[in-house]
């Protein structure tokens, strides 16, 4: 037998535990969503088998069935186990929280615990909490950035993950479930509206507290333009280093641009749009803090994702299907996973935190040695200043893209004060990396940024 008992998985001797089997099916659908019972195997982990008669299965899917609230259908069969006859009850299910015998429990560990009354009413609010993004919005077909959706769309016809054409918003938001008859629903409203209550509050210390501020931002509008500013704010206030070998320069970033784009989709997707608190993200000198007003779920851990088996409980599941659609996230449940990653990978030192009014990814700032940050990997005779201020003239190029993507490169070159030529170089080699591409005409036409 390879299993072991576990949180999501039970061993029984015989169906005369089939009440205790009950019990557990919720306690695990309440911490887990799914869960395993066994029956035909000891509590030592030995398979002794079990008799089964015509009725046996009907009658072990009825008593959970029967005593279940909400319902819970479970896949119940006959299985050959180290060739004995054993059965398996698996269920699954998120309506929770889960009553077997008109109590809740919760799986810890290997047992199952009642829920406190305080317990089942911090469930039920949080559940409340998760209809947000299916409720109506006031606002109205006409509030709806068509050129967003346009660019969604794009996207996600790239992925492969529609298989429809943009004919008009209407049709396009109906076909993603973002409409109920002819209102938009709220996750219709932050996804694609830029007047919503969405707002990223971004700012830089000069120390390791938030008592004096270098700068501060306040970023308005829909879900996927405010992940891009934010994006462009960290990535334009990190350091940078230039590292020449063989073939083109690379450029290093101190913290991997994929885990903060990871972290701060993951922020938006998943945070508590009930709560009237935004999303912030903090730069210091030690460390950068991408913080999100939603609790992470109690009965699981941030590192439970590191392995990539935990599944993802969404809170928003709309705009999480949407933005899995144009791939501004990847695969459920394995955002943390991909941050954690990433982060090792560069040897970047990152921890998720729970805390009272929310939830927080720290990455720290490696010391770069004094001399080496944007200017490391110089070929012989280089100038460490002229790196820096390619390195620095690029961020401001893609900054101001991300705040106005219809801005021309003379209107660009006026406000950096740098000459036409020297930003279509910039904008050449920005295509040239595919972090940057141009939508339409000269005239009348945007900027897309990338990565």
């Amino acid at each position: 037998m390879t299993h072991k008992e576990s949180e999501t998985i039970e061993f029984k001797k015989s169906t005369a535990e089939l009440k205790e089997a009950v019990i557990s099916v919720v306690a695990m659908l309440n911490k887990h969503g799914h869960g395993e019972i066994y029956f035909g195997i000891d509590e030592h982990d030995k398979v002794v088998g079990m008799t089964i008669g015509r009725m046996t299965i009907k009658e072990v899917t009825q008593a959970v069935v029967d005593n279940t609230e909400p319902k819970v259908y479970p896949k119940v069969e006959a299985r050959k186990i180290e060739g004995k006859d054993c059965i398996v009850v698996e269920a699954k299910g998120n309506n929770g929280p889960y009553f077997a015998y008109g109590r809740a429990y919760l799986r810890v560990g290997e047992s199952n615990k009642a829920m406190s009354p305080q317990e089942l009413e911090e469930r039920i609010l949080e559940k409340r909490k998760f209809l947000w993004d299916k409720e109506v919005s006031e606002k109205t077909l006409t509030d709806v950035n068509e050129e967003a959706v346009k660019e969604f769309m794009r996207k996600a016809k790239t992925a492969k993950r529609v298989d429809f054409e943009f004919v008009d918003v209407k049709t396009t938001l109906h076909k993603l479930h973002l409409l109920e008859g002819n209102h938009l629903l709220r996750a219709a409203e932050v996804l694609f509206c830029d007047d919503n209550p969405l707002e990223v509050q971004a700012a830089i210390f000069a120390g390791t507290d938030k008592l004096t501020f270098l700068d501060i931002k306040s970023f308005k509008g829909n879900l996927f333009s405010l992940r891009q500013q934010a994006e462009v704010y960290v990535n334009g206030n990190i350091k940078w280093r230039a590292e020449i070998k063989s073939g083109p320069r690379k450029e290093i970033p101190e913290i991997p641009v994929e885990a903060i784009r990871e972290a701060v989709g993951n922020s938006l997707c998943h945070r508590d749009y009930s709560n009237p608190k935004g999303n912030e993200v903090a730069i210091f000198k030690d460390r950068i803090e991408i913080y999100n007003p939603g609790l992470f779920p109690k009965e699981i851990n941030p590192e439970d994702f590191f392995t990539g088996h935990e599944k993802s409980i969404l809170r928003n599941p709309l705009i999480a299907e949407t933005m899995y659609k144009s791939k501004d996230i990847e695969r459920w449940g394995s955002g943390i996973k991909r941050i954690h990653d990433e982060c090792v990978a560069a040897g970047v030192k990152v921890e998720f935190n729970r805390l009272k009014t929310g939830f927080v990814v720290v990455f720290y700032r490696p010391k770069w040695e004094e001399g080496k940050g944007l200017a490391e990997g110089l070929a012989e005779g280089g100038q460490k200043s002229k790196v820096k201020s390619k390195v620095k003239s690029r961020v401001k190029v893609i900054e101001m893209i991300a705040q106005n993507p219809s801005v021309t490169i003379p209107e660009i070159a006026a406000a950096l004060d740098m000459s036409i030529p020297g930003i279509e170089k910039i904008i050449r080699s920005l295509k040239e990396e595919k972090r940057l591409r141009r939508i339409g005409p000269d005239k009348g036409g945007h900027w897309e940024i990338s990565g």
